[in-house]
């Protein structure tokens, strides 16, 4: 047996900025002047571009050109940006992956050059699988659109599409060249994608940062009305300890069982599915994060106190704590606890659940009590059910 030891060294980053294609802003430029090294000829860059981002902003094509026109001696973009559809239906299309490694080939983008995406997180996935998957790895930058991409998925280092009917199972772990967070995106969102990114700030607050909570306590009717300053304050230091989380957690490609940035993620997925994605990641996290509170108060991990301030947190800012489709069966059986054998697949054999103990602090099970579930679904629907709520059909469970 012959064995090496193999040391990388990798630098995530995420940068904050705004108007990322006025020419007079030197970030992109930077990012890819330092990347080409000696060689003096522009650096083949392809871009992909979120057709809903483009749709908001009907003049970024052409500042995309002034840019690309500005700064033509260090960034080659190879044509218009290929535009895609964002949103979670793109990562359920392989379609996709296909037109972009055919935009890939055709460009002539080899290992020395540039993939770079512009949306919400959906996209950035499907993107950043794309990429890393030709020529066995090409050098992508991730600018993220939504808050929740943000403050959350778009600065992990995770890649996917949805196979099989299940989220993420095809996909690679990458870092970006970087990850560019440009604010003034933010202004083209709808209130309900503006939203979605601070349940992800209250997860990671909630796991692993009470002053984050208590910040978000304070200002929560600031967050509810979606003020700008309050939310750039939660996306910064969301970004931050998803940062530290992933360089400094000892796993950054998830060898191990444990993820504790899911916690609340397990239904979430499968609810997600089940309603066909009618509800956003957002919504869905909302409602995952409030059955596991609910659960680990039950299971008496959690006090009513920090509870009930957890809840109140997370519907004070906009978000319901019940679905319809929590309560679907098929065959006398709750579909959405089909989730939990889904995220012990993903998670590679162990189910490793976080919950929370405590403002800021979590813990880690490896198996939840179905009965005590079914008891905790009963509950959000009479704490938080609607009573317009229309009847569920089986039919639509994927």
């Amino acid at each position: 047996m012959i064995t090496r030891t193999i040391q990388l060294t990798y630098e995530h980053r995420v940068i904050f900025t705004r108007s990322i294609f006025d020419p007079a802003n030197p970030v992109l430029r930077d990012l890819i002047a330092t990347a080409r090294g000696t060689g003096r000829h522009p650096v083949k860059t392809l871009l992909v571009v979120d057709q809903g981002l483009a749709t908001a902003d009907p003049l970024l094509e052409e500042r995309i050109a002034r840019y690309a026109e500005a700064h033509r001696e260090v960034i080659g973009f190879t044509g218009a940006p290929l535009l895609l559809p964002g949103g979670e239906a793109c990562k359920n299309d392989w379609s996709l992956v296909e037109r972009i490694w055919q935009r890939i080939h055709a460009d002539g983008i080899c290992r020395h050059s540039f993939v770079i995406a512009a949306g919400g997180g959906a996209l950035l996935d499907l993107t950043g699988f794309a990429a890393t998957t030709a020529h066995r790895g090409i050098r992508h930058i991730r600018l993220p659109t939504t808050t929740l991409s943000q403050g959350d998925g778009g600065v992990g280092v995770k890649n996917g599409v949805n196979y099989f009917g299940k989220k993420n199972w095809v996909g690679t772990f990458a870092i970006p060249h970087a990850v560019v967070n440009d604010l003034d995106f933010l202004r083209l969102l709808p209130p309900p994608q503006r939203r979605a990114g601070i349940i992800e700030a209250i997860k990671v607050s909630l796991i692993r940062d009470r002053s984050l909570f208590e910040t978000m306590e304070a200002m929560s009717g600031s967050l509810a009305q979606l003020e700008e300053q309050a939310l750039e304050t939660v996306i910064r230091r969301s970004a931050e300890l998803h940062m530290n989380h992933i360089a400094l957690g000892g796993d950054p490609f998830e060898l191990g069982s444990a993820r504790p940035l899911d916690f609340g993620h397990w239904s979430a997925h499968k609810l997600e599915q089940i309603s066909g994605f009618r509800l956003g990641h957002g919504e869905a996290v909302a409602i995952g994060m409030a059955v596991d509170l609910i659960y680990a108060h039950r299971l008496g991990l959690l006090s009513a106190e920090d509870e009930q301030r957890a809840l109140s947190l997370i519907r004070a800012v906009g978000f319901d704590l019940h679905a319809p489709e929590l309560t679907i069966r098929q065959n006398g059986e709750l579909v959405i606890v089909r989730g939990l054998e889904e995220f012990r697949e993903h998670l590679g054999g162990e189910l490793t659940i976080t919950l929370v103990t405590g403002i800021g602090r979590a813990v880690e099970v490896h198996e939840m009590d179905t009965t005590v579930l079914s008891q905790v679904l009963d509950e959000l629907t009479v704490r938080f059910g609607s009573a317009q709520a229309g009847p569920v059909s089986a039919s639509r469970v994927a």
